[in-house]
């Protein structure tokens, strides 16, 4: 398990699920979820729709029910606690601003509710809009700031409450793709600095890699694997995790001894691997391209992307393998041309065909 990074505000709690189960009707959404996130932690949940992340973030809220299992936080049995008395900071898809408010009255609203006074509240309100960058623009309405600066104001607004844990369901989700970066390494700072325990759910698997501590996927209301990002990638525990997290290919491999023949090299497999003859999961940054007329392969297409280049190349026996490769080693290939394929000795995950 890896240990949260410490954050120089302040001091995260633990966060325990235990057994949680959901149906609605026949369908399990959660089937015995267990979960435990490290005081000052950000753990993001990843996976397809109906995996059943959603509806652990809304249980562990309080917004839903479990049918069975507990929760407890910072040591504190919640499991019956009603979401109004659990102190919780939540950020969702939609922005859910008062339009009639200004960005700090906005933010400083579940202060008010908490009866803090009115120069408190302007204080704390301030404090936050300064942290996520906004502090000029606390006179604003919602309808004046743009989709990013709206969710700037609710992740402030959420933390101003200083709350235990803070939740953040697809917080991203309706941003185009240059903002939603910006804003994600905003998040991950501003969660560090404060050093609030933090769940955030996600489908991207982009997003859950560059701001988790570690992340879970989510398979049919399970937790298939939890692990820092790169661990997640380079050691894939099942084979929803390898071919669900990243680009893999699905190459045709033999096990021996614990090392596999793929492509004509022998490589190390990693835990749960099939015996015998079955499918090596090999990323396509693994896979070694190199022009030769003899090459028992052939180039099918080349795709520039930038700085790197994916080049997609068939097998003798019609398999497609794409190789990630730099676009100036890229530049020496084209469509029809025969190659010679190998994979570089990195532990794989070998699943049966």
């Amino acid at each position: 398990m890896s240990t949260a990074p410490e954050a120089s505000g302040g001091t995260g709690v633990a966060v325990q699920m235990t057994g949680l189960r959901r149906s609605y009707g026949d369908v399990h959404a959660l089937d015995g979820l267990d979960l435990h996130i490290e005081p000052g932690e950000m753990v993001v949940l990843l996976g397809p729709s109906g995996c059943g992340k959603t509806t652990a973030l809304r249980i562990l809220a309080g917004l839903e029910r479990q049918d069975a299992g507990t929760i407890s936080v910072g040591g504190k049995d919640l499991t019956r606690v009603p979401a109004n008395k659990r102190d919780m900071g939540m950020v969702f898809q939609a922005y859910s601003l008062f339009p009639h408010l200004t960005v700090l009255d906005n933010v400083a609203f579940g202060l008010k509710l908490r009866g803090r006074s009115r120069a408190e509240r302007r204080q704390r309100a301030g404090d936050m809009l300064d942290m996520v960058g906004l502090g000029q623009h606390h006179d604003r309405y919602a309808n004046q700031l743009s989709g990013g600066q709206q969710q700037r104001v609710a992740l402030a607004r959420a933390l101003a409450i200083e709350p235990a844990v803070l939740l953040l369901d697809e917080p991203l989700s309706a941003l185009d793709a240059k903002v939603r970066v910006q804003l994600r390494d905003e998040i991950r700072r501003v969660q560090l600095d404060v050093g609030t325990t933090t769940l955030f759910v996600t489908h991207d698997q982009e997003e859950a890699l560059a701001v988790a501590d570690r992340v879970g996927v989510m398979h049919a209301g399970r937790l298939d694997q939890l692990a820092p990002p790169a661990e997640l990638y380079a050691a894939p525990a099942t084979p929803f995790v390898g071919s669900f997290v990243g680009l893999s290919n699905r190459v045709p491999a033999t096990v021996t001894d614990g090392r596999a023949d793929v492509l004509g090299t022998a490589v190390p497999v990693l835990a749960g691997s099939a015996a015998g003859s079955g499918v090596a999961l090999v990323r396509p940054e693994s896979v070694r391209v190199v022009p030769d007329a003899g090459g028992a392969a052939t180039v099918a297409a080349v795709a520039f992307l930038g700085p790197v280049s994916r080049a997609t190349v068939t097998l003798a026996d019609g398999t497609l393998v794409i190789a990630q490769l730099a676009s100036s080693e890229a530049a020496a290939l084209h469509v029809g041309q025969r190659v010679a394929l190998s994979v570089e000795p990195v532990p794989v995950l070998v699943v049966a065909d």
